[in-house]
């Protein structure tokens, strides 16, 4: 499945997320956002979960954008370990049931 790309104006930001011009410009030049071509406009996949999440992590905690790209970058690391332990577990599960004699006898 193809993510899309949605160009915003920070008008549109402003309405529907409550970031300001200053804001967006700071997390752009964090490189939490990328800037759109045209003049005051973003290019954001996710938008729904993206500027929601930075809107909350500054104006609900009031977060400095420079500790919102840690943030960020700790809860990306989150998920990877997540994901990582899951496939680790699925993995022990699996020689588990073949030591047992219980799972499938897959040839590999």
């Amino acid at each position: 499945m193809e993510t899309q790309v949605l160009v915003l104006t920070f008008q549109e930001c402003a309405i529907r997320y409550g970031l300001g011009r200053t804001e967006l410009r700071q997390f752009v030049e964090l490189g939490l956002l990328r800037s759109a071509p045209a003049p005051d406009t973003i290019e954001v996949e996710e938008p729904d979960e993206v500027l929601p999440r930075l809107a909350r992590l500054h104006h609900g905690l009031g977060l400095a954008p420079e500790a919102i790209d840690l943030v960020l970058l700790m809860r990306q690391r989150l998920l990877s370990l997540q994901a990582s332990l899951a496939r680790e577990t699925a993995r022990a599960r699996q020689l588990e049931d073949f030591l047992h004699g219980t799972g499938p006898l897959v040839n590999g």
